[in-house]
């Protein structure tokens, strides 16, 4: 199969002819229709991701979406020519998904929304579940919680506002202006310019001074301290994605709130947890296929031989959304 390569952090990839895998007793083996990119795909690239664990050389991309080719033996639920996509490699020392096959453990995808493109589809699993695990895992959402989302036209931020306004919750996100009329078509109830608007004019603005129920931080640095200026005492609840820079935990302290992080790398690194990124996936489809989601695609996809622009846009931030790969 053809497949890319990186030999080198900060170097260009290598389009290479290697040997197609060969699924496990558990596994099967996907022909790749599409991959999705995601900022932390750059990070690995130029060598800025030591906690994905990768080892060079390697094969990257973390998102797929494809057609099962072949299953092992042991594998329930999934059949040859099911359509299925997942968040599924490129990191450790798993095969990346920027190749025409790859093999996955039959409990960690999904099957493909059947209203959807296979390019929609490769740009949903690493947001959508990092999304779910901070609304649904950490947050425990409820109907008419008051959720602050900060970088709600992003990835991960513009699925959890249609996952929090599907879920009966009050959603509010920071972005600039040029997104607002978006962000109100994924279901937020109230956009906030965050380049003129500070926090304690918007807490006092939309919460009457008592702060919001939970804050989902998708940016991380000083935004994460903003969320623990603009949470709910007692009962508040921030989480973030990116949560691994030095804070100042006394606001939320004084607050007696509380914090987690979500760390959406864990089953590919560790093995554990992976049925429940395949069940978070089925819940994504369910969500697509009744008309209570949707994905942001960049206006233009890529071929493997065209990766080096694709990441050029990605580095640049040049995207109106997702960027997808064309591999088949």
């Amino acid at each position: 199969m053809q497949a890319l390569v990186s030999e080198q952090f900060e170097k260009p990839f290598v389009l290479k002819e290697i040997d197609k895998p060969t699924p496990k007793d558990h596994e099967v083996l996907i022909q790749i229709k599409s991959a999705g990119l995601n900022p932390l795909d750059l990070k690995i690239k130029n060598g800025q991701a030591a906690h994905a664990k990768v080892t060079l050389p390697a094969i990257p991309g973390i998102d797929m979406s494809g057609i099962v080719i072949e299953t092992g033996k042991n594998v329930v639920g999934l059949k040859k020519g099911d359509e299925v996509f997942g968040m599924v490699g490129g990191i450790g020392s798993h095969q990346g998904t920027l190749a025409e096959y790859i093999t996955a453990d039959a409990e960690h995808i999904g099957l493909k929304p059947k209203n959807i493109s296979f390019q929609e589809a490769a740009a949903v699993p690493l947001i959508f579940i990092t999304a779910w695990e901070a609304l649904v895992d950490k947050i425990k959402i409820q109907p008419g919680q008051t959720i602050l989302i900060h970088g709600g036209a992003g990835g991960v931020g513009h699925m959890a506002v249609q996952i929090a306004a599907a879920m009966g919750a009050k959603v509010y996100t920071t972005v600039s202006p040029d997104h607002f009329g978006r962000i109100k078509n994924y279901g937020a109830t109230t956009p906030i310019d965050y380049t003129t608007i500070p926090v304690d004019q918007y807490v006092n603005e939309y919460t009457a001074g008592i702060g919001f129920d939970a804050i989902i931080d998708t940016i991380g640095n000083s935004v994460l301290n903003d969320s623990f200026l603009a949470v709910k005492k007692y009962t508040g609840h921030v989480v973030s994605i990116l949560g691994w820079g030095n804070h100042n935990l006394a606001p939320l302290s004084f607050r007696n709130a509380t914090y987690s992080g979500v760390f959406t790398l864990y089953p590919l690194l560790s093995g554990e947890g992976k049925k429940h990124h395949g069940d978070i996936l089925k819940t994504a489809s369910q969500l697509f296929e009744t008309g209570k989601l949707k994905v942001q695609l960049h206006h233009q996809s890529y071929t493997l031989d065209q990766i080096e622009t694709a990441y050029e846009f990605l580095e640049n931030r040049k995207a109106s959304g997702k960027i997808v790969i064309t591999v088949s």
